[in-house]
């Protein structure tokens, strides 16, 4: 991760030729936001093909993630997630052109909301709303789809490339009432006051904030314990929200479920129990959509040998 803080987009500020390979990508990501949505798609899954043979090294890791999460299934059928996965990670790419350049009226015919009533009594009542997601491929359009009707704010971490940083980042502002850092807990704890709804998505390892060692996907992993702080800092209900691409290819159906009962119950361990319960029924409805590519169980408890090795 980049150790800058991410500044609004000025492009003069990027003309140097370090830049120009970014260049390069973002004006092929803006050539492919004119195709129509169908062959979009069509482009991200030969683009997410192109990858997989790209990236031998990397797909070590989903091997071992896939291996250990689904110790159940045949490798053929592991192979199959491995595949589809990598498709949805090139469409993703493709979805991120759409969120940058698409205007609201194209995107709104993509969108479906299921449980949006239990976001509105929620909100209704006066307390502030948390939406607990985890990083699926498809967790960006379900924000910019989800903010066409409901105002809500951000949490990011800043890009390596700062080019890249920049410009996604006033992308982001440009649409979410607040694209807030992670590390800001003082706007973050704001907002939900103010009743704007949050995006949290804490399932990544991060090694140097405050974790607890909780189950998830039938490992014990190393889990912030942030979101309980939020909601105990703010009243807030957290209520689980995923996007899902339709099989048809006919866009995206996003899901709000009732607020996680009895949260933040005062133990850490109980907590983190529940939202990775949350998520991982979701990776195991949609594993094909999970970001498999990451080291998600890095840390270990002490004593315990390296997960990916």
């Amino acid at each position: 991760m980049g150790q800058q803080s991410s500044v609004p987009f000025k492009a003069s500020d990027y003309y140097s030729p370090r830049f120009w390979p970014m260049w390069c990508i973002i004006g092929l990501l803006r050539l492919v936001s004119l195709l129509p949505y169908p062959a979009g798609l069509a482009v991200g899954r030969a683009l997410g093909r192109l990858v997989f043979l790209l990236s031998r090294s990397r797909q070590r890791i989903v091997d071992i993630n896939l291996e250990r999460c689904f110790p159940e299934k045949s490798l053929a059928e592991r192979n199959r997630i491995k595949t589809e996965y990598y498709q949805n990670m090139g469409i993703s790419i493709i979805e991120l052109a759409m969120c940058w350049w698409w205007p609201p009226s194209k995107l709104e015919r993509l969108v479906e909301i299921e449980g949006r009533e239990h976001l509105d009594a929620v909100l209704d009542s006066g307390r502030g709303v948390i939406l607990l997601s985890g990083h699926f491929t498809s967790l960006e359009i379900g924000g910019r789809l989800l903010v066409l009707s409901v105002p809500m704010q951000v949490m990011y971490r800043t890009q390596r490339n700062e080019l890249f940083d920049s410009y996604l980042f006033t992308r982001r502002n440009s649409y979410f009432v607040n694209t807030v850092s992670r590390k800001n807990t003082r706007q973050l704890i704001r907002g939900i006051k103010q009743g704007v709804p949050t995006w949290y998505a804490p399932d990544q390892d991060f090694s140097r904030e405050r974790n607890v060692f909780a189950p998830f996907m039938g490992i014990e992993t190393a889990t912030i314990t942030a979101g309980s702080r939020l909601a105990a800092a703010t009243g807030a209900a957290m209520l689980p929200f995923y996007p899902v691409r339709k099989k048809d290819d006919s866009g995206y159906l996003l899901r709000i479920e009732p607020p996680l009962p009895d949260f933040p119950s005062g133990d850490d361990l109980k907590d983190a129990t529940a939202i990775n319960h949350t998520i991982e029924k979701i990776v195991r409805r949609y594993p094909e959509s999970y970001m498999w590519i990451h080291q998600r169980f890095k840390t270990r408890p002490p004593g315990e040998p390296p997960f990916y090795q």
